[in-house]
């Protein structure tokens, strides 16, 4: 008997999982050193869609979660989500819009506060950030139409600092298919990635951009984890055995992943944390829905704004909000799942229309590593989870971009 339990100990420790809850009490210092010594990395934050129509970070952020004041202390880095909606494939606009998003996180955000955050595309940029109490200021691409399907626009991208690009975003483009349209019979699917797609991830493999499967349609994430040469990530996902949204990842997919080197990290979008709140909101989307995509077509900001933040208040006051306790069933999931190397935080703060109050900013997070340590997980744990995992992920590819360093850029063209 005792054997067995030694051996059941041993294999619990070898794929990383907590193995109880800790036996001492969880001391508001211990919490303390744990959150300040981590090197907080989140991989998606959509508050530039609000900065580049004139927000300052530094100011209150009375309706989203994301400012200044919030970050600092808590925040090591920040991957700033260069957000192209679908309606600029529209015109071939999409280039144009991307440019925008990258401007308002190079100047809205860190130049115009220089003293808070640096500029920063690699994983020693993050750490030399963190050691010098600053914010590491990162890219990522959000939709795969924004390289209007040129490599070299890819390439452009890079060069201007983007470090991830997720391969769709709610729509299909003409080179991968996404989640977001699967059902939708008017589209036109490819069944993954088509051969250009492909093409698309091993020139970010290339160029040492990390390859990232939010959004994707299932096969997509196949496709592209089988393609890829680098690990990839999931940039804000979730878990489906926990949440059924199709966004989320599943057990099979989280394992592949981890399998692969990569990482999946965690939304905190209510949507994705609780499948009570997602069978709840779905009926309440639809009767709103119509007022919502009226209240898009405002020309004034802050009337639009208004009408807005009134819509967002009625549905809260109907649904209640996903709780920290569904971050931490999401975060143990995919740690038994994929292993505790293979877990981080996407947090899609400013993004999605709810998050649980208890963690509605970075400022917030002690409670988050309260509960993590309740539940069990060792402080280097928790480290891994907030950052260093993805810190790994990001030296692997870099590390496989200097080995194909003496590779030839890739010039297959889209077909159309």
């Amino acid at each position: 008997m005792l054997t067995q339990c030694v051996s059941a100990v041993a294999a619990l420790a070898l794929v990383g999982l907590p193995l109880t809850a800790q036996s001492h009490k969880v001391t508001q210092a211990e919490v303390d050193r744990i959150t300040k010594e981590a090197i907080l990395i989140d991989t998606h934050n959509d508050v530039t869609s609000r900065t580049v129509e004139g927000y300052d970070i530094a100011a209150p952020n009375t309706r989203g979660q994301t400012d200044l004041a919030r970050m600092k202390g808590f925040l090591g880095a920040e991957f700033f989500a260069v957000f192209v909606s679908a309606e600029y494939v529209n015109g071939n606009h999409s280039a144009n819009r991307t440019l925008q998003m990258i401007d308002t996180v190079r100047t809205d955000i860190i130049a115009a506060h220089p003293k808070d955050f640096v500029f920063a595309t690699t994983a020693d940029d993050i750490v030399r950030a963190h050691n010098e109490h600053k914010i590491a200021a990162l890219m990522g691409i959000e939709g795969g139409h924004a390289i209007e399907d040129s490599l070299r626009l890819l390439r452009d991208y890079y060069a201007l600092g983007v470090r991830y690009m997720t391969l769709t975003h709610f729509n299909t483009n003409d080179w991968a298919d996404s989640q977001g349209d699967a059902e939708n019979p008017k589209v036109a699917h490819h069944n993954g990635l088509t051969p250009f797609g492909k093409d698309v991830v091993r020139e970010m493999n290339r160029l040492g951009m990390m390859v990232d499967i939010s959004h994707t349609a299932d096969k997509t994430f196949w496709d592209a984890l089988e393609t890829s040469s680098a690990p990839i990530i999931a940039s804000h996902s979730g878990c489906r055995a926990v949440t059924s949204y199709t966004r989320n990842m599943t057990d099979d997919m989280i394992k592949a992943l981890a399998a692969k080197g990569g990482v999946v990290q965690i939304n905190f979008g209510c949507e994705f944390l609780s499948q009570r709140y997602f069978n709840d909101s779905k009926p309440l989307q639809a009767a709103l829905r119509e007022q919502y995509a009226e209240a898009i077509k405002i020309e004034d900001p802050a009337a639009r704004s208004a009408a807005i933040e009134k819509l967002r208040a009625e549905f809260t006051s109907k649904v209640p909000p996903a709780t920290l306790a569904d971050v931490v069933a999401q975060i143990d999931h995919a740690v038994k799942v994929g292993g505790v190397d293979h877990v981080g935080l996407g947090t899609d703060f400013d993004g999605v229309a709810c998050v649980p109050p208890e963690l509605d900013s970075y400022s917030k997070f002690p409670a988050l590593t309260r509960a993590l340590l309740e539940k069990g997980y060792s402080g280097d744990d928790i480290k891994k989870i907030y950052g260093g995992n993805l810190l790994r992920v990001m030296r692997a590819v870099e590390q496989k971009a200097r080995d194909l360093s003496t590779t030839p850029a890739i010039h297959s063209e889209m077909k159309k």
